[in-house]
């Protein structure tokens, strides 16, 4: 599970501004299965934290991700209390996955599935940033990168 911030051209209608990333725009919520193919998606605005994000975008997909037994998940989905959250909605864990030395580059365990699957939306071009004006069309655009990566897979 991870999320990424996207940057809004000015025909969008729903912003939000990421003091982390400092992005003003859109996040996108995305949990994947060990291969990064997506079982769910949500899109909110940029000011949601990550942890909000995913809470409501379990919430959505209970029954895709009823069989999920483990959620991995990078530092800034810590705490107990998400953790209770997310074991509530679909009965997983949720393994937490830090970084032990900082300045260095370290390949986390399972944690470059879901980049690698934010890696591949990216190869849209429509997707560098978001041109839509509505939310639910940025998750349809979403939707759309991912069967076209599915049908070039079979």
């Amino acid at each position: 599970m991870d999320a990424q911030s996207v940057k809004n051209t000015d025909t969008a209608e729903n912003k939000g501004y990421d003091a982390g990333k400092k992005v003003s725009g859109i996040k996108r919520h995305i949990a994947v299965d060990t291969q990064g193919l997506p079982h769910a998606l949500h899109i909110t605005t940029a000011n949601v934290t990550d942890r909000d994000g995913a809470v409501s975008m379990i919430e959505k997909s209970k029954t895709d991700l009823s069989e999920t037994k483990k959620a991995l998940v990078d530092g800034g989905y810590s705490g107990e209390k998400f953790a209770t959250k997310i074991n509530e909605l679909i009965g997983a864990t949720v393994e937490v996955v830090k970084r032990n030395e900082l300045h260095k580059f370290v390949v986390l365990p399972k944690r470059w599935v879901v980049e690698r699957s934010f890696a591949w939306l990216e190869k849209c071009r429509r997707l560098w940033k978001n041109c839509e004006r509505k939310i639910n069309t940025s998750l349809q655009m979403v939707v759309m990168a991912f069967l076209g990566l599915l049908l070039k897979i079979f």
